[in-house]
């Protein structure tokens, strides 16, 4: 009996992890989506038992609204995640991500990435923060850069390269699903033209993105990048999506808020220098089952 069980567990196993295995674009859509639901979802029950320790006007505003109601969703799905990549076989594997050399232009993306963040630290108005508050808004920006660098530029990134896209059909395509995730603000009541302004401007970041995890090889580069990225916009504009609010604060932040155009121009100036057939990469020396053979 204890054979039969461990034999039908493992044909499990082994069927999810084939499942996932082929990759292709709309496996990375519904990890995406899939991310969405569950988040919602547990943002909503956590909210349920929270709610009367957090300041619903100003989440942003103490420490310990920033933790119950922005840090502690997003910190379940971080963990989900990395639930779901050992559940695959797919670490360590998937933090050292290529394995040939990147061209020199790629550093560009790290540059210009880490510029704004310092303009921002240093536009700032640090008399409105307690220092227990901006532990937790970096502690936050370390959150988010886990889960959505390891839903994007990990999962969403290897699930395409499996499948054989060329190297610029990833990049396109995980920044078209790091841009889409970002559609859940409508769900709150957001502005649908802030939104869609967002996702725009998310596209571009995540190009960036791209090419750090690229150029670097390591996933924990990105999420790093993206990790003080959050935090410093938070801070020097007082909401992650009030980009005119943070022109008004000071005019190194001004400056700053000009990067999201050139992420976005410099995103594609990239899709005509990367080569348009697949690369070698480090999901190539995996032998997981369902591997894609053929090149897109």
């Amino acid at each position: 009996m204890a054979d039969t069980t461990d034999d039908d567990t493992g044909r499990r196993s082994n069927a999810w992890r084939r499942f996932w295995g082929r990759g292709g674009w709309w496996h990375a859509v519904l990890l995406a989506v899939a991310y969405l639901v569950v988040y919602l979802g547990i943002s909503q029950l956590i909210g349920l038992v929270v709610r009367p320790f957090i300041d619903l006007g100003d989440v942003y505003g103490d420490p310990t609204s920033v933790l119950l109601g922005v840090i502690l969703p997003i910190l379940v799905m971080g963990s989900l995640l990395l639930a779901f990549g050992r559940s695959l076989g797919w670490f360590p594997h998937l933090f050292r991500r290529r394995t040939d050399r990147a061209p020199r232009w790629m550093w560009v993306a790290v540059v210009i990435t880490v510029l704004p963040p310092v303009l921002k630290l240093a536009g700032t108005d640090w008399s409105r923060f307690t220092p227990a508050l901006v532990l937790a808004i970096l502690f936050f920006g370390l959150c988010v850069g886990l889960a959505e660098e390891l839903l994007t530029r990990g999962f969403a990134v290897e699930l395409l390269e499996r499948h054989g896209y060329s190297e610029r059909a990833v990049f396109v395509l995980s920044s078209l699903v790091f841009g889409l995730i970002h559609l859940q603000n409508l769900l709150g009541g957001g502005n649908p033209l802030l939104v869609f302004a967002t996702v725009g401007y998310a596209m571009g970041f995540g190009a960036m993105m791209f090419l750090a995890l690229r150029v670097s090889r390591w996933l924990i580069v990105p999420m790093l990048l993206h990790a003080i990225t959050d935090p410093t916009t938070l801070m020097a504009a007082g909401g992650i999506n009030d980009v005119a609010a943070a022109g008004a604060s000071s005019p190194l932040v001004t400056i700053a808020s000009l990067f999201n155009f050139v992420y976005i121009a410099f995103g594609v100036v990239a899709i005509f220098l990367l080569p348009g057939r697949g690369a070698t990469t480090g999901a190539e020396a995996s032998t997981d089952d369902g591997r894609g053979a053929e090149r897109r």
